[in-house]
């Protein structure tokens, strides 16, 4: 209990720290050119990770990196960065982060059509609940739909593409040095866009401070979602990643004066209710399996 409740504490702590990461990124947006953040952005979080990565014996070079795996995590890490922080650039923070928190939905989904996993008829209901939970938020077709919104959803797909391929990572390779190339990817990605879009300028000091503050915000909250994972029970950590949305809600009227309909905070409940009951479903799921194979263990035992 000690370590599941240590483990929660370090994932609200991540959360809120992604929560003010986004904050400042948003902030941001308003003095300089997006592709200029993500190069920025990603450019100190490579050398905090490689710090860090270093600090613990983590081996930076490894043949690994050039893995199919890691090609295609690479892929979605870019798309899932751009598209996010497109989204909190332009469109309500509390919006983005609602429609951040349906990740694990689409990681469910995904690790049953892409890894063959299990998933009944139960879970594949609360995914579909949360899906249209997005939908509520988006309203497609209605007078409150944003073009813009669909930034948020594909940098969610991203996102969840990304955990996908982490699963099927190399081994060899620990969480701070796919850290590392993460925020590697951000640097071409950024120069790119700002190839396109152009505008880029000199950040001022209210402009360097939130781009220095998101950094380093974001990296403890990397830092402690690594421990969080590691500490406790997964099962039992994860589902505090929800608390983003409420830092974000919070973080949203105070800083950005946002004031969520109610059909936003409709959508944003049935969200994480949904994916809260597919990871307890989930986790039940596993015991009943682990009791059923212990079982069967005893019986061949007494067999034999």
């Amino acid at each position: 209990m000690n370590n599941n409740l240590r483990g929660g504490l370090l994932m609200i702590a991540a959360m809120a720290g992604f929560a003010v990461e986004d904050m400042f990124l948003k902030t941001a947006a308003q003095l300089v050119p997006v592709g200029q953040i993500l190069m920025i952005f990603g450019g100190a979080g490579m050398v905090c990770f490689a710090i860090l990565a270093k600090s613990q014996g983590a081996r930076l070079l490894s043949p690994d990196i050039l893995s199919p795996p890691i090609l295609i995590r690479a892929v979605f890490e870019v798309m899932g960065r751009l598209f996010y922080t497109l989204a909190i650039a332009l469109t309500p923070l509390s919006s983005a982060s609602a429609i951040l928190q349906a990740t694990p939905l689409v990681v469910v989904a995904g690790a049953a059509l892409v890894f063959r996993e299990k998933v009944g008829w139960r879970r594949w209901s609360a995914i579909m609940a949360g899906f249209v939970g997005v939908l509520i938020i988006l309203r497609p077709g209605l007078a409150g739909f944003t073009p813009l919104s669909i930034l948020a959803v594909l940098g969610t797909l991203g996102f969840a593409g990304r955990d996908l391929a982490t699963r099927a990572a190399p081994k060899t390779l620990s969480n701070l040095t796919l850290g590392v190339y993460g925020f590697a990817m951000m640097v071409p990605t950024g120069a790119g866009l700002l190839m396109w879009t152009g505008g880029a300028v000199m950040p001022d000091g209210p402009a360097s401070f939130a781009l220095g503050a998101a950094t380093l915000f974001g990296v403890a909250g990397y830092y402690a979602l690594t421990a969080a994972m590691r500490v406790g029970e997964v099962s039992l950590v994860t589902p505090f990643r929800y608390s983003r949305l409420l830092f974000a809600l919070i973080l949203g009227v105070i800083v950005f004066a946002e004031r969520p309909d109610a059909a936003t905070l409709l959508g944003s409940a049935i969200i994480v209710g949904s994916g809260i009951y597919t990871l307890l479903r989930g986790r039940r799921a596993r015991q009943a399996g682990d009791l059923e194979n212990g079982d069967s263990d005893a019986k061949s035992t007494r067999q034999s």
